[in-house]
């Protein structure tokens, strides 16, 4: 099971009790956006260093059109993968597992500072897990600062 997944099943289980019908809607939508502003903060990362290398790929016109037909394709994704039988598999693989409470940091510290079979071997407790237990904040804030940073690094350069 990768990020995204666990992202979703969290995002889903916070809004589960509140919002009972909107939840994979809103989990759906959370994960659509997560993934297009990192998508976005890719894209303005390569078109900022093929400028400074004075290589010309495409036009602004076609990056942009390029950009949202990739948006549409990963929320239609999405939304194939996890509005029908993945998620209640996902869910039920979940549900008989654990929590073991870490939190949002030391997830991206181990990541990152990991490899090899201490990686497998994270990945596998991470896996291994209910809830991440990211707080709301977290959660809003990831997305937003993705796509800040995107666009402060695109008016930097």
């Amino acid at each position: 099971m990768n990020f995204f997944n666990q992202l979703y099943l969290t995002v889903f289980n916070r809004f589960k009790g509140r919002y009972k019908q909107k939840a994979n809607s809103i989990a759906l939508f959370y994960t659509s956006v997560l993934q297009v502003a990192l998508l976005f903060l890719g894209g303005v990362f390569f078109i900022k260093f093929l400028e400074q290398m004075k290589v010309v790929v495409m036009s602004s016109t076609n990056t942009w059109v390029l950009f949202i037909m990739t948006a549409l394709f990963i929320h239609f994704k999405n939304w194939v993968n996890y509005s029908g039988r993945k998620r209640r598999v996902l869910n039920a693989k979940l549900s008989s597992k654990k929590d073991l409470g870490y939190s949002l940091f030391i997830h991206f510290k181990n990541w990152v500072n990991y490899s090899g079979r201490k990686r497998r071997v994270l990945n596998a407790k991470l896996s291994s897990k209910k809830d991440l237990g990211y707080s709301l904040f977290i959660l809003m804030a990831l997305p937003i600062a993705i796509i800040a940073l995107s666009v402060l690094f695109y008016k930097a350069v």
